[in-house]
């Protein structure tokens, strides 16, 4: 049993941390921007909540973070009442944020000058996969720390995978999300096409889903998208936050992401109609409008 802080309790954090607290039987200090929402897990799961994250992450073990974007992340570590002021000496900084590579490795340089270890560990799931404990986490950092924090991981993940340095946890989520944005706009022109041809979708969908089509997408999604259904999942305003990352990315290192890119100005189209908060699968609302 580790004594553990968590930083961020939004629709990913806050089951995350219930699992340490539930299945690992840590003692849980946490810390949420809005103090309702911490208390309410407090209210859930025991253990206490801080009143900032460097309260929230004095004297742990092992401290996870999991916010919204770059400037979150560097306000809850090196802010005024950041973390990494109070990170103990050898313990480890966990982030599962979905960020830059470039800030995963300024921070972990700047927790090694400090005297802790720093992992950049994005996650894919989904608030299911956080609801079910069961995410996949990428990591990057170091090896040492990284067998350290895993078994601690493990409560709220079915695979955790050092991917190499610091960074590559971050890029390894970059090339999960494109691949996931290219998947959902195939699924939505197929679906669409299916429609406007007259097929009996749902069926059309259990075919294919037998076959070399299939996705984790159209397994999930496929039959939502059908009904018209889009009030769950990860939403289209933060997908747009991760293709952007993609992007700037794509631009330092010279990759070419021209489909990507078409298909963040789609999910610009579907915030224009409203859907900033529906999930990514909306996609298809813009093939189906008129």
């Amino acid at each position: 049993m580790a004594k553990v802080a968590f930083i961020g309790l939004g629709v990913m954090g806050f089951p995350m941390a219930g699992h340490l607290a539930a299945k690992g039987g840590h003692a849980l200090t946490v810390f949420n921007r809005t103090r309702a929402r911490a208390d309410a897990w407090v209210a859930k799961f025991g253990g206490k909540a801080a009143d900032t994250p460097a309260l929230a992450a004095r004297d742990a073990e092992i401290v996870f973070s999991c916010v919204g974007d770059d400037p979150d992340l560097r306000e809850v570590t090196l802010g005024a009442n950041g973390a990494f002021g109070a990170m103990a000496k050898d313990a480890i900084f966990v982030d599962h944020t979905t960020a830059s590579a470039k800030i995963a490795r300024e921070l972990a340089a700047e927790a090694k000058r400090r005297g802790f270890e720093f992992l950049d560990a994005p996650v894919s799931g989904g608030q299911a996969g956080a609801e079910n404990g069961a995410l996949t986490v990428m990591v990057g950092g170091d090896a040492r720390a990284f067998e350290r924090a895993r078994p601690v991981v493990s409560h709220f993940a079915r695979a955790v995978t050092l991917m190499g340095p610091s960074g590559a946890g971050q890029l390894t989520k970059m090339v999960n999300q494109i691949c996931v944005a290219g998947v959902l706009q195939g699924l939505a022109e197929g679906i669409a096409f299916g429609l406007k041809a007259g097929l009996d979708m749902k069926l059309a969908l259990e075919v294919i889903t037998k076959g070399a089509a299939t996705s984790w997408q159209m397994e999930n999604r496929g039959k939502t998208m059908v009904d018209d259904k889009f009030d769950f999942g990860f939403a289209v305003d933060w997908m747009r936050k991760d293709l952007r990352i993609c992007m700037e990315t794509a631009r330092e290192t010279g990759a070419d992401l021209t489909v990507t890119q078409a298909i963040d100005g789609y999910y610009r189209e579907v915030q224009a109609m409203g859907g900033g908060r529906w999930d990514t699968s909306s996609l298809i609302r813009r093939l189906r409008k008129g």
